[in-house]
């Protein structure tokens, strides 16, 4: 009896696990349809991302194949997001983190653009500093307008916070590339050539007084000429010269999003950047459920030859837990 419950129980947790993905899958369907423009971009980079799949697939770089398989993974997250946590991302800012995670994985890795143009890492870095100032924002701006919350910031203190949000992204990168560079041996933290070096360890007379090597044309290592006329950085330019352009473009929409918040809401450029809530006929993930019930209910009332009574009762019901739970959404 004990064995036959259990296999019962877990049948049940079987089908409501089946049924949440299910949920989840026609949620994500509807939600990459909802914009025309974001969806086509959505879609042009997906088949990119697969032709170039099966291109390395065919030349048995796996590495490279497991990056677009993340590549995949990271475009339909934009999606996941607002649907799970009921934000709705504007179409431009949706549009421009699709291009960003396209230009970072499959033209900056495997087409290695970031040696081909020494400003494409730059450049990525600069608009992460943005776009994570605008995700820190939104973030803000949200608490600030639920009722929930206790709170209002000034629109001084909400430009700090994400500026801040965005610093704190960009070290955590740093952090990542520093740890994958000394522990898995890779190379994310790009060397720099230069040709002036100045250290206190190489003062003759062993004070703290920085001795400085101009003018270096060629470095040697082990009796082996380098070929790179000047000295090898490994890693520190690279490093300062990202958090730097994370800083500008953190800066520059903390400024955009200070007048935005002081305007309330009546910048046009800062809205097609900062996320807000969700409205309520806009919930996906909740829609997907109401026409499962209401399939379910149509197909019980089929079997049962009763009158399909449950199926309008299932949109009341609903509606009322919908309002109960919007009025907590944040």
């Amino acid at each position: 009896m004990k064995y036959r419950e259990n296999a019962m129980a877990k049948r049940n947790r079987t089908s409501d696990e089946k049924g949440r993905f299910r949920d989840l899958r026609d949620a994500l369907h509807m939600e990459l349809r909802e914009h025309r423009s974001s969806f086509i971009v959505y879609f042009t980079l997906r088949a990119l991302v697969i032709a170039t799949m099966v291109l390395q697939l065919l030349n048995r770089n796996y590495e490279n194949v497991f990056l677009c398989a993340l590549t995949l993974l990271l475009l339909i997250m934009p999606s996941l997001m607002q649907i799970t946590f009921r934000v709705e991302l504007p179409t431009t800012l949706e549009i421009i983190i699709l291009i960003f995670i396209f230009a970072a994985e499959i033209l900056g890795e495997i087409r290695e653009f970031y040696l081909i143009f020494p400003f494409w890492d730059t450049a990525l870095h600069t608009l992460n500093g943005f776009l994570a100032a605008a995700i820190g924002f939104s973030l803000v701006d949200l608490l600030n307008r639920s009722e929930r919350t206790v709170f209002n910031l000034s629109p001084l203190f909400t430009a700090i916070v994400a500026f801040c949000f965005s610093m704190t992204i960009g070290v955590v990168w740093e952090f990542f590339e520093f740890g994958m560079d000394q522990l898995a041996g890779f190379d994310m933290q790009k060397d720099t050539v230069i040709h002036v070096i100045r250290s206190v360890t190489l003062d003759p007379a062993g004070h703290n007084v920085p001795y400085e090597i101009s003018g270096i044309t060629e470095t040697v290592v082990n009796g082996q000429e380098l070929g790179l006329d000047g000295y090898l950085d490994i890693g520190l330019i690279d490093t300062m010269q990202d958090l730097i352009v994370n800083f500008v473009g953190a800066f520059v929409f903390s400024v955009i999003g200070f007048f935005y918040v002081k305007n309330r809401g009546k910048g046009k450029l800062a809205g097609r950047f900062i996320p807000r809530r969700k409205a309520k006929d806009r919930d996906f993930l909740k829609i997907a459920r109401e026409n499962a019930r209401q399939d379910e209910a149509a197909e019980a009332g089929k079997d049962s030859g009763a009158a399909p009574e449950a199926e309008s009762r299932v949109p009341q019901e609903e509606n009322e837990e919908g309002a109960e739970d919007g009025a907590g959404d944040v």
